[in-house]
């Protein structure tokens, strides 16, 4: 049997924060820079993300920065925290890269780090991964999401090829929370007021009049509704699975460590329910 080629170690980069700036309420973005980006590349996707490297408290790292090297040498607890944002734009030619964070007060890691931060702090990252773009031989394009994926699904938005026949959704809490993404496709804005989150985005979904015509789907938010709508996209309107990006970012109750920890066995749980329904 051949033998499986080696994992390819993840790249790091570190890059320095050029300027934050207030998006909403309850938005921050961050634009980061230097020449630590140097080597970083995005573009193919509009799903890009990175992963933020926060250095567990108390622990020096070995210089260089090697993650595979902690990763064999640390204890796990001593690895740095990972915490996952999408690329809202990557500008090649400034070298500048812009992510947006949702804050809520001082919960979390990276939403109090993005919200106190200033110019000349560095931040270490892995990636881009990315899998989505939106598919000009589609006849319409599904977007929908809570505010976590309103990143991924502004950009999306403002990358679909001119004329394309797009319904594009957006749950937030209020019309503060709404942005202006540079798209000739109408967004439909959802205002939660207070309803748990995801109750709109689906009663949005269901009752939208399909048009006709090949679909190509961009689903992504809170890990619950995630898994209704991939059941109503999947069973009921039968959309092939190709045709589909549908993920759980987060999950009530979760943070990242935890929601990632258990994700693989929940997206398995899910496509067993849906492959019986």
């Amino acid at each position: 049997m051949a033998e499986r080629p080696a994992r390819k170690a993840p790249k790091t980069h570190v890059a320095q924060v050029l300027r934050t700036e207030q998006l909403t309420p309850h938005m921050r973005r961050v634009v980061l820079g230097g020449e630590g980006l140097s080597e970083f590349t995005a573009g193919e996707c509009t799903d890009h993300y990175v992963k933020l490297l926060f250095d567990a408290e108390g622990v020096t790292y070995p210089e260089p920065f090697d993650i595979q090297r902690i990763r064999e040498e640390f204890p796990r607890e001593q690895w740095p925290v990972t915490r996952t944002y999408t690329v809202r734009w990557w500008d090649p030619e400034a070298r500048e890269l812009a992510l947006d964070f949702v804050i809520h007060g001082d919960e979390g890691l990276a939403g109090p780090w993005a919200r106190d931060v200033r110019p000349g702090a560095t931040i270490r990252f892995l990636g881009p991964g990315g899998g989505y773009a939106p598919d000009a031989g589609a006849d319409w394009h599904l977007l929908a999401g809570d505010e976590s994926a309103l990143p991924a699904i502004a950009a999306a938005a403002e990358a679909l090829p001119e004329g394309a026949v797009a319904r594009v959704f957006v749950e937030v809490e209020g019309p503060e929370e709404e942005q202006k993404i540079a798209t000739d496709a109408e967004v439909v804005w959802l205002h939660r007021a207070g309803r748990p989150v995801g109750g709109p985005l689906v009663e949005a979904v269901r009752s939208l009049e399909w048009p006709e015509g090949d679909v190509q789907a961009f689903v992504h938010g809170e890990a619950g509704f995630v898994k209704e709508l991939r059941r109503y996209l999947r069973v009921e309107r039968e959309v092939p699975r190709e045709r589909l990006s549908v993920s759980g970012y987060w999950r009530l109750g979760h943070n990242e460590d935890g929601w990632q920890a258990s994700k693989r066995e929940w997206n398995a749980q899910v496509e067993a329910e849906q492959e019986n329904a």
